[in-house]
């Protein structure tokens, strides 16, 4: 079944150099530290993480906007967090074949990783032509096209920057206010 998502791959640069100096021990704390922090942002955002690729992870949003805002969030958290490490952020939106009812498969998904390796140091890359709505506070810089391996031609990106208008996500404080009776 395809279906339209979004997809981000999320990088934590420079964890093999991290775990060499600083030792196996600090490597897991740390890596511990931003998993809870994606998975305390995901949650809030709306957004799933699909899988933990060892220092890194895969989400998939059914609107964009969630997508964007957990990337910039989490660039945020992390920012402390994982110092001194950095994250490294590619989004794509797109059609994806949902396989096996777990996973997905596509242009999009490749996209999204690509963009993520070719992403600096707290770098939120999307392509031009695939950006809909940005969240409020959110604004693009140019970045010149990248050739990523495996696509014949370059891709025109931007990079996202600012600081998303976070609206609060879920309702459930009204819950306890309102009456479970309807008159």
């Amino acid at each position: 079944m395809r279906v339209p998502r979004t997809f981000a791959f999320v990088d934590l640069s420079g964890f093999t150099h991290f775990t060499e100096v600083h030792g196996d021990d600090a490597a897991g704390k740390l890596l511990a530290s931003f998993r809870a922090v994606a998975r305390d942002v995901a949650s809030e955002r709306g957004v799933r993480i699909a899988k933990w690729l060892g220092d890194g992870l895969m989400i998939v949003a059914v609107d964009q906007a969630d997508a964007v805002v957990f990337s910039m969030e989490l660039q945020r958290r992390a920012a402390t967090v994982c110092a001194p490490l950095t994250l490294r952020i590619g989004l794509s939106t797109g059609y994806a074949l949902l396989f096996e009812g777990d996973d997905y498969i596509g242009s999009a998904v490749n996209t999204a990783a690509r963009l993520c390796d070719a992403a600096g140091a707290f770098e939120v890359l999307i392509p031009v032509d695939q950006i809909e709505t940005l969240p409020e506070g959110v604004r693009t810089i140019e970045h010149s096209p990248l050739e990523l391996r495996g696509f014949s031609e370059p891709l025109a990106v931007v990079t996202l920057s600012g600081d998303p208008v976070i609206a609060d996500r879920n309702d459930t404080g009204e819950l306890w206010t309102r009456s479970p009776f309807v008159m």
